[in-house]
């Protein structure tokens, strides 16, 4: 999916009803009792007796704030009514398991509800119909018929968050609690949240914390926080830092220094800034502004009008450097046709010898992300030099290259690393080359080699 930085619990499409299948009346073919499913296990008998074995029938209700989302050991109404052929076919089918329908539409014949219309986030497995990744079609030991329980489910895929969880020496109590994940998260879709949320994140947040209470507003400082996103300051996974912190954090929030930045609590906008641009943030990085603007290119987002706040966070992020998303997601919200070229390349499983910043979605490994003297915003005087510090060509023959060597297919160009090579990353050509073969690269200038 998503954007995502949230975990979710597939929960059960059982919770939600299920529309009666049509079936064939038992006179017109002269069908024996049972023939919908009771006859199946005369041949089926190890199937019935396992669902008699594992699945008992509990009937205790799973709460989830108050709501039920499901019931313990429930089977799959079909199941449990007998009608095997609510699902599969008893001659023949060209789907897998004598199905009715592919697996990606069977389920949604009778849950199209789980994903409402025009939802703003759809788990994706629910969108690609991989619903038995979560469930087991014919019954479980667990609520609304999940194969795992709590959040062993969500972390089967969620591995990352998982160990962030787990490590993470403060724990957030709803991810360690009863149903887990899906305090939280809606386990299919979300009809008007991103990251499959309940809700938004205050009125999300406030269902536990009472932004009201005196202690609330004095760890606050006593600005008005109660509707501003939680999440721009705390992990809603579990942290390093009390308080819920994230990992990275604006020292001015780590001090409660938020006037540094802000206006008083008491005044009429309270979280307004102090002064507008790079002007507040050069309160603290003036050294810093001053190198970056004596440079003779400067990236425009730090002269832009959000300046700063165009990829870092103001308080607190999960990433180095405040940055609001991992590099190549920062980076990709202009250079969106960069990023998905070095997204293609990777996921090319001919194309070998990437570079491990391509790889990595490290940028900033080769650019300078806010300003430099050189073209491309590299550190070095060329290409050359600054592929050198990992590629050391120098200690072996190489193609002729340098300021002296005219690209013979541009006499305005010299011969560098970038005359051959595509620095973020090709689709299809391998060692990152302009063409798909060394062949097609050397005869583009060496035309008298042509075969």
């Amino acid at each position: 999916m998503i954007h995502c930085a949230a975990v979710v619990l597939v929960a059960a499409l059982a919770f939600f009803p299920v529309a009666a299948k049509a079936t064939t009346p038992q006179t017109e073919f002269k069908l024996i009792p049972g023939a919908a499913g009771q006859k199946c296990l005369e041949c089926h008998e190890g199937f019935e007796a396992e669902l008699k074995k594992s699945h008992p029938g509990k009937t205790a209700e799973v709460l989830v704030g108050g709501e039920v989302v499901g019931v313990m050991g429930e089977l799959h109404p079909l199941v449990k009514a007998k009608e095997c052929t609510g699902c599969h076919v008893p001659h023949a089918s060209d789907h897998l398991g004598l199905l009715t329908a592919a697996p990606d539409a069977l389920c949604l014949e009778c849950h199209a509800e789980v994903i409402p219309d025009r939802s703003h986030s759809v788990h994706d497995i629910v969108a690609e119909g991989r619903c038995n990744q979560c469930h087991d079609s014919h019954g479980s030991d667990y609520p609304n018929t999940v194969k795992k329980p709590g959040n062993e489910l969500c972390f089967e895929c969620h591995q990352q968050i998982a160990e962030e969880a787990n490590q993470a020496r403060f724990k957030h109590e709803p991810v360690t609690m009863d149903n887990g994940c899906v305090n939280c998260h809606q386990p299919h879709a979300s009809p008007d949240q991103p990251h499959l949320l309940r809700s938004s994140p205050p009125s999300l947040c406030r269902s536990c914390h009472q932004t009201s209470d005196a202690e609330f507003q004095a760890s606050h400082q006593n600005y008005p926080v109660g509707e501003a996103d939680c999440s721009g300051c705390h992990s809603p996974h579990g942290s390093n830092h009390r308080g819920l912190l994230q990992d990275s954090v604006h020292p001015p929030v780590v001090e409660k220094a938020c006037d540094s930045c802000h206006n008083s609590p008491g005044s009429a906008q309270p979280l307004g800034f102090k002064k507008e641009g790079t002007a507040v943030c050069s309160q603290c990085h003036e050294r810093w502004f001053e190198k970056t603007m004596g440079k003779k290119r400067i990236h425009w987002p730090v002269a832009g009008e959000k300046s700063c706040g165009q990829c870092h966070s103001p308080h607190a992020a999960r990433y180095k450097a405040l940055l609001s998303q991992p590099t190549g997601q920062v980076c990709g919200q202009c250079h969106a046709d960069t990023v998905a070229l070095q997204q293609l390349s990777i996921r090319n499983p001919d194309n070998e010898g990437i570079c491990e910043p391509v790889k990595q979605g490290e940028c900033t490994d080769c650019h300078s992300p806010h300003s430099a003297d050189q073209p491309l915003f590299f550190d070095s005087r060329s290409n050359v030099e600054q592929c050198g510090r990992c590629h050391e060509w120098q200690t072996h023959s190489s193609h002729p290259i340098g300021a002296e060597v005219i690209d013979p297919r541009n006499g305005n160009l010299t011969m560098d690393c970038l005359s051959c090579h595509r620095g973020c990353g090709t689709v299809d050509n391998p060692v990152m080359l302009d063409f798909p073969t060394i062949y097609d690269l050397c005869v583009s200038c060496h035309e008298e080699r042509r075969r």
